[in-house]
């Protein structure tokens, strides 16, 4: 079983920069990775198993101001861990949509979301082409491959210009769009084994359409 698997390679444990939210997290991404593919088949790296910084500055954006979210339909796109859907949760938004394509990452965010006493729906789909409206769509480090944003902006420049709030993190990523709203900075605590330095810059954005 997924919660299984997950529970075996992770351990639950404070978020740097969010320790009020708790986690399950691996300690060392290429073993883990290895594990995943363990059945022979080719896996997508295990984004889900780490609190990355785009999230983490996201999440902590959200909890520092929950009136952004409070009673509000969010979608946490290409959600990884569920790190910001659990914040976006415990900040008051409901409901609260988690999205991966990745089935891993959907437990995770469903096991993370139980371990901190949320409810987040979570949807295993791409969904880059539909156009449902959400009051805020959530973004956490999707700009890290000139595919990945090609895919991402679209859709979340007609979210904005459906009127929803849009908010992305992102640490300097090489694929970064112009045209962004800054709305805050943090100092994010990140793994080496991932990131190759210990603190990312990392700031919290504002698309408008």
């Amino acid at each position: 079983m997924l919660s299984e698997f997950l529970q075996a390679h992770t351990v639950l444990a404070p978020v740097p920069f969010i320790p009020e939210i708790a986690l399950w997290q691996a300690e060392e991404p290429i073993a883990l990775w290895e594990a995943t593919e363990a059945a022979g088949t080719s896996q997508p790296p295990p984004f889900w198993a780490f609190a990355w910084a785009g999230g983490q500055a996201l999440a902590r954006h959200i909890l520092d101001d929950p009136d952004l979210v409070a009673g509000r339909s969010v979608l946490d796109l290409a959600t990884g861990s569920g790190l910001v859907a659990v914040a976006a949760a415990r900040a008051g938004a409901s409901p609260v949509t988690a999205n991966d394509i990745d089935p891993l990452s959907l437990a995770a965010t469903e096991a993370n979301a139980k371990a901190n006493n949320v409810r987040v729906e979570t949807v295993e789909a791409d969904l880059l082409d539909s156009d449902e409206k959400y009051g805020v769509v959530l973004a956490g480090d999707v700009f890290y491959s000139r595919e990945m944003t090609a895919r991402v902006l679209p859709f979340l420049r007609r979210a904005a210009g459906r009127g929803s709030l849009v908010l992305v993190g992102d640490p300097g990523r090489a694929y970064l769009p112009e045209g962004l709203i800054k709305r805050a900075t943090y100092e994010v605590p990140v793994s080496e084994a991932l990131e190759s330095v210990p603190v990312r810059s990392t700031t919290v954005w504002q698309l408008i359409p």
